[in-house]
């Protein structure tokens, strides 16, 4: 950040009084500028044992596949934002189940949450941001064409959870090796 959103002056960094943490803060009236995680919600849609998924027709990682699920907006819930993401992905209305994954993306301040949902009728069609909208039994998916290690990792919990018939809330951290973890 080199500029104030609030009054235009210029920006530096330093650690605010009472703070821990290097911030942007404005020269001229003191506004901190806090930077904080970017959320991102998904569906885990779900018919007749088989998994919707979508194939990215943006990037990053386009045409490579996805669930249904992008960032957060003000003013909705993480449930909103699933389900909004769900229809604007994938055409599908679906119903949630459970909170399913979490996953702290350190090294691109994300924190990505995915939902179990029941998918109500295998009705469903790519919106603007998909190519393509399937939905794949456990061995028809392409497992080397998923979009994100995030959604790699929710589809093997889900597979491997079924086997089992217990589908157990899940939160991992994703870090780079050889990037520090803030304490």
């Amino acid at each position: 950040m080199n500029f104030c959103s609030d009054c235009g002056a210029k920006v530096s960094k330093k650690i605010p009084q009472g703070d821990n943490r290097l911030r942007d803060v404005c020269d001229n009236c003191g506004k901190i500028h806090y930077q904080n995680p970017l959320i991102v919600a998904g569906c885990l849609p779900v018919f007749e044992g088989k998994v919707l998924l979508c194939k990215r027709a943006i990037e990053p990682r386009k045409g490579y596949w996805t669930l249904p699920g992008g960032f957060m907006e003000l003013g909705e819930t993480l449930e909103q934002a699933a389900l909004r993401e769900t229809v604007e992905e994938a055409g599908a209305e679906v119903t949630i189940e459970s909170l399913y994954t979490l996953f702290n993306i350190l090294h691109v301040g994300q924190l990505s949450v995915f939902f179990l949902a029941h998918l109500d009728k295998p009705e469903f069609s790519a919106g603007e941001e998909s190519e393509e909208v399937a939905l794949f039994s456990e061995d028809e998916i392409p497992w080397d064409q998923m979009a994100f290690n995030t959604i790699s990792r929710t589809l093997r919990h889900y597979f491997s959870d079924r086997q089992v018939g217990d589908f157990p809330q899940r939160m991992e951290d994703i870090i780079l090796p050889g990037r520090k973890v803030a304490s």
